[in-house]
């Protein structure tokens, strides 16, 4: 089994939301306050820029700000799984380049998605031209797959063929995709590849198969619980506190996640300034928000 380095931990990750103002630009403060909270509150790491982070509807300079708040103000850069991935091949690279610097964990990499029907060839073309743009030994990528929406999936063979060409850069991934069969094909294809779920659905099932962990929006909420189905995978139990844990993930399901996760936590803070979301993304509505309350209370869920 391939050794896969990486000094990103296991176990369990917010894809952190993006704390705004009202003129939504990013709240830096917030966000530095947010993501310490989340791991006082269960999580072994940050994913940060991500798709619940509203990362492409930022500029490169405002994430690699964002980034440089964090780290400059001691939050640890070990612990963050930066997403870099852009449609320009330039930006990419920079933002790449960026995140290396400041010593995180990882970088989190989406295909460049505005094109469709790309071929496994020129997935592989691209992710070699960042590697080598890049030009950091330290430099370890996460493929962000998300085929819902990127259009762009990773195939197991472009997998496959890009960790066997870069072994020690290309060393795991996020899996979006929703469906198990592909997790499971990928760590029993790739073993010791660090394979994070996208949903808590499948946090368990994961870590038996090999994998590393869950990186999920919803987890800036439910990283208490999922912590104790980390800490207690190989207990009897394990499989009740998944169930739990499962049931808390679909209730948030149905509306978007960036609008949903913030709703909570403008409830759980009694902060409204939680609810900015920068458009075109927007707020739920009346009747969303009542739906996800009635659905959380239904199952006494309430934020640790």
């Amino acid at each position: 089994m391939t050794q896969f380095k990486t000094n990103l931990p296991d176990g369990v990750f917010a894809a952190s939301v993006t704390p705004l103002k009202e003129d939504f630009s990013i709240n830096l403060e917030a966000l530095l306050n947010h993501c310490n909270w989340l791991l006082t509150n269960g999580n072994n790491g940050i994913c940060l820029m991500g798709t619940t982070g509203e990362a492409n509807s930022f500029s490169v300079s405002e994430r690699k700000a964002a980034l440089d708040y964090l780290v400059d103000n001691g939050f640890p850069p070990e612990k963050l799984l930066v997403g870099t991935g852009c449609c320009a091949l330039p930006d990419t690279i920079q933002l790449t380049k960026h995140a290396t610097s400041k010593g995180v964990g990882g970088v989190l990499m989406l295909p460049p998605f505005y094109y469709k029907g790309i071929s496994d060839d020129g997935l592989t073309k691209y992710f070699t031209l960042v590697i080598d743009g890049a030009a950091d030994p330290n430099l370890k990528i996460y493929l962000y797959h998300i085929p819902k929406m990127t259009g762009v999936p990773f195939s197991v063979s472009f997998i496959k063929n890009l960790v066997s060409s870069h072994p020690d850069t290309v060393v795991g991934m996020k899996d979006s995709s929703g469906e198990w069969s592909n997790m499971k094909a990928i760590c029993e294809g790739i073993p010791g590849f660090r394979l994070y779920a996208g949903t808590e659905k499948y946090f368990l099932e994961v870590l038996r198969a090999g994998g590393a962990g869950v990186i999920s929006a919803t987890t800036n909420l439910t990283g208490s619980m999922a912590a104790q189905v980390y800490t207690r995978r190989k207990d009897p139990q394990a499989d009740d506190l998944q169930a739990k844990l499962s049931e808390a993930r679909l209730a948030f399901e149905g509306a978007s996640f960036i609008s949903s996760v913030k709703h909570m936590m403008s409830k759980h803070h009694q902060n409204k300034e939680w609810l900015h979301v920068r458009p075109p993304n927007g707020n739920l509505t009346e009747e969303q928000a009542l739906e996800l309350e009635t659905r959380l209370k239904k199952i006494n869920f309430t934020i640790q």
